[in-house]
């Protein structure tokens, strides 16, 4: 059994779906600093993908430093490195870029994105 979950819908590529999946997991505490993470093997036949899909999530895990893996351990979730505030929000900037594209082409206004992103942030334990 995996320590996430991931719902797999067509139309998205796996392997952003199952990023997405466990850097939420960490987000709201699902994964500590610390836990041990699934292997490829474990990865691929829990969520019946192919291997090379899965190490390619694992590999794009351990590349943004959510993942540390080390020989004869695996791979085990990474402490979170918060840094200076400014630093945080601009590693949002391409996600930001794309949630107001989206908006726009939806037709909402600023009031309409804020309060979806207060509800969202609301949902997964946010202050």
């Amino acid at each position: 059994m995996l320590p996430f979950s991931a719902e797999l819908k067509p139309g998205l590529p796996v392997a952003e779906q199952i990023l997405f999946a466990v850097k939420k997991a960490v987000v709201i505490g699902q994964l500590r600093p610390g836990d041990k993470f699934p292997s490829v093997r474990v990865l691929s036949q829990e969520l019946r993908i192919n291997p090379n899909t899965a190490h390619k999530v694992v590999a794009a895990l351990v590349g943004q430093g959510v993942l540390i893996t080390t020989p004869a351990v695996g791979s085990v979730v990474a402490p979170r490195e918060l840094g200076g505030r400014k630093e945080r929000t601009e590693l949002l900037g391409a996600e930001l870029e794309w949630l107001i594209v989206e908006a726009k082409k939806l037709g909402l206004d600023l009031e309409d994105v804020q309060a979806a992103v207060a509800a969202h942030w609301k949902k997964l334990g946010g202050k």
